[in-house]
């Protein structure tokens, strides 16, 4: 698969799993992953599963605008940075984000995430 391809189903998977449950997204995480969140540091897939399922609301929505994708080192890696809007129930004005990715393959021939950066972008 080329890495265009392989890059937006990940996002696809990623964002329609944090939108319907975000407790799945734990298995796409290890023990070495890091996610920076608003400059918060939180390391290991049970710590990020907890930070996100801990966010304050239940519900939201994805609207993903762009996804630009690059390999990365020689052990067939890949960087996914995403950009888009977000929108949470009840409020009327959607919240610009961008979100970075660092894929690893796995020796079973999938990817996990290894470092994750999210920020809210404010106008």
């Amino acid at each position: 698969m080329d890495p265009d391809s392989l890059s937006k189903a990940f996002v696809e998977h990623y964002y329609t799993t944090f939108d319907s449950n975000r407790l799945n997204l734990m298995g796409l995480y290890q023990e070495s992953s890091m996610l920076s969140f608003e400059g918060e540091k939180i390391q290991g897939a049970q710590n990020i599963s907890n930070k996100l399922n801990s966010l304050p609301f239940q519900q939201c929505k994805h609207n993903i605008s762009t996804v630009d994708c690059q390999p990365s080192g020689p052990a067939g890696g890949m960087l996914v940075f995403v950009s888009g809007n977000l929108q949470l129930p009840g409020e009327e004005h959607a919240l610009k984000f961008s979100q970075m990715f660092h894929l690893i393959p796995t020796a079973q021939g999938s990817f996990y995430v290894f470092n994750d950066i999210f920020r809210l972008n404010y106008a």
